[in-house]
């Protein structure tokens, strides 16, 4: 779990618009800072299975949307990827 402030914070990072919270970009953002937190735990418990599954589901979860921004405006999903070094 991303603790409020952390997830604020990366909100307000990748916003299009002053109250934007569920664009495509901010939506890969949370679940990039999810994932990499949840990547650092599961180097730890390695026998986490259920913690790996959601991993797996977000970063399925993600690529989706990755998939419908490139679709919608490939200028956003360069840009996206580009600022998030996910390509």
């Amino acid at each position: 779990m991303l603790a409020t402030k952390k997830k604020q914070a990366v909100i307000k990072k990748n916003q299009v618009h002053d109250k934007d919270t569920g664009s495509p970009e901010v939506q890969v953002a949370v679940l990039s800072t999810q994932i990499d937190e949840l990547a650092k735990h599961l180097k730890k418990h390695k026998k986490d299975l259920h913690s790996r599954r959601g991993l797996i589901k977000m970063v399925a979860d993600r690529r989706t949307h990755l998939k419908y921004l490139m679709r919608k405006s490939k200028p956003r999903y360069d840009a996206l990827m580009k600022k998030m070094d996910l390509a």
